[in-house]
């Protein structure tokens, strides 16, 4: 993304469907920032319950691209794709993503912002999810948004508990 259309994204008019959610997980937070930045571990956790992550691909950079193929438990595949923007570790990551329909066209584009602070061994988590332009079919998937991060952030929680996070 341009650093004209990053402007434009940041200065968005806000949406009825913008999110802001928080949590605690105990783990340490380099440990956490790993699991949103490497894909072996976004793969494991990513999506609401039940969902599996058949194309897991994250490049952590500036202007890298991330692609996740989300199957839900009917088999139905939900694609997204979207790029970094800012990656401060262990403390900070923009990223815009596509929510993809059939054809491969996006139905509509957030502006994610994560934060992570370190409290004595935790780590805060903070998301914002700031929906930056929608089309007509947008309201039906926006509607379980926050219902999808909470789960989604509920499978972080146990993954990041997990022996296989920290190995």
């Amino acid at each position: 993304m341009s650093a004209n259309n990053a402007r434009i994204s940041a200065e968005a008019e806000s949406s009825k469907w913008d999110l802001v959610m928080t949590r605690v997980f105990d783990a340490p937070r380099e440990l956490v920032f790993k699991a949103w930045t490497e894909t072996k571990h976004v793969a494991q956790w990513w999506g609401p319950a039940g969902f599996t992550n058949p194309v897991c691909e994250v490049d952590p950079r500036v202007a890298g691209a991330i692609r996740i193929d989300m199957r839900a438990p009917n088999g139905v595949v939900y694609p997204m794709t979207g790029e970094f923007q800012e990656i401060d570790e262990p403390e900070r990551l923009v990223f815009v993503s596509h929510a993809l329909d059939d054809k491969g066209n996006s139905m509509f584009d957030l502006l994610n912002t994560v934060t992570f602070e370190d409290q004595r061994g935790k780590t805060a988590l903070t998301l914002q999810a700031r929906v930056i332009r929608e089309t007509a079919v947008a309201p039906q998937y926006l509607k379980g948004m926050e219902m999808g991060w909470s789960q989604s952030l509920d499978r972080l929680a146990a993954h990041v508990g997990s022996s296989d996070a920290q190995s």
